[in-house]
């Protein structure tokens, strides 16, 4: 393996093409769990088998009549937002953990 920074990516990509094809979703895995464990570790969780209660239908419901009454449009993220006393700009630099 090359030990220049510039030529890391390249070599890479180099090893991905000679990979066999029944490898590469293993080697899938590993790039997008140093990516985004996060979303990785939610795609490899078990669904919610809990049974839906009668209360949380009626409340799925409810949403999706008022969706259907407003043509279809939600609350836009900034109104949200500015309920908080937010900005977008407020919003993007807590999301990076940012602070003033």
């Amino acid at each position: 393996m090359q030990n220049d920074p510039g030529n890391e990516k390249q070599h890479a990509h180099e090893l991905i093409e000679q990979i066999p094809p029944h490898q590469l979703s293993a080697v899938v895995g590993l790039l997008e769990a140093m990516i985004d464990p996060v979303a990785r570790k939610l795609a490899a969780a078990p669904p919610d088998d809990e049974p839906e209660t009668e209360e949380e239908r009626r409340e799925v419901e409810q949403s999706k009549e008022w969706l259907r009454q407003r043509g279809g449009k939600g609350i836009p993220h900034e109104e949200v937002l500015q309920d908080f006393g937010l900005t977008t700009e407020d919003f993007h630099r807590m999301a990076h953990g940012k602070k003033d």
